[in-house]
């Protein structure tokens, strides 16, 4: 088993980057472990307006212990019950997904790569980059349509939080990553080496 990180901020196009991946590799021999479904579950009683000021671009807001046990387990050849996270409830749901061990696993999220006990499971780890007015473009879009927000709502929360935090906690994980690539999902180049590198690595599983 491969495990591979992909980290980069809000907005960066790692979503994308990690689907143009997958799309044509063989099916079942991929699983992909959003780092968004390890947001801590909300305490009980606290009210919506509330739980929607909390910050998700801090390292706090992750259950980062779930998250190691259960990517050991994939990596041992246990199935696992991943979590389900809803931003409009700002609260984890009742449901769970049930994934299977894989030949490759694709760790997503804009801290994949904060963690030295998570960077240590991995095999390879990619930074996706972008330019930060883009990713501002990016949220907007992503917030007002799934999340229901006002742009601008979105505009102040980047201002205030996804900004700071994006350089205090995501841009300094760069350093950590095996390869960095520029322009997140329009980087056709780079998307089709990184392909060509798994689908080797998903041979050699055989």
């Amino acid at each position: 088993m491969f495990v591979i990180g992909i980290a980069g901020g809000t907005g960066s196009g790692k979503t994308t980057v990690v689907r143009k991946i997958i799309e044509e590799l063989p099916a079942g021999k991929v699983s992909v472990i959003p780092q968004d479904s390890y947001y801590k579950a909300a305490e009980p009683g606290v009210p919506l307006t509330e739980l929607q000021k909390k910050n998700f671009d801090h390292p706090d807001a992750f259950d980062w212990d779930l998250l190691f046990e259960q990517i050991k387990e994939l990596r041992e050849g246990r199935a696992i019950e991943q979590p389900q996270y809803s931003f409009l409830t700002c609260d984890r749901l009742s449901e769970t997904l049930h994934v299977e061990p894989t030949d490759v696993i694709l760790i997503e999220g804009i801290m994949a790569l904060y963690k030295k006990e998570l960077r240590d499971l991995m095999d390879l780890r990619i930074y996706v980059d972008a330019d930060p007015d883009e990713r501002l473009i990016r949220v907007i879009e992503r917030d007002v349509i799934e999340r229901g927000r006002t742009a601008r709502a979105v505009m102040n929360r980047y201002r205030k939080v996804l900004k700071p935090m994006h350089a205090q906690f995501i841009e300094p994980t760069k350093e950590y990553a095996d390869l960095i690539v520029p322009q997140g999902g329009e980087n056709v180049r780079a998307i089709n080496m990184m392909r060509s590198y798994i689908e080797k690595m998903v041979r050699q599983a055989k």
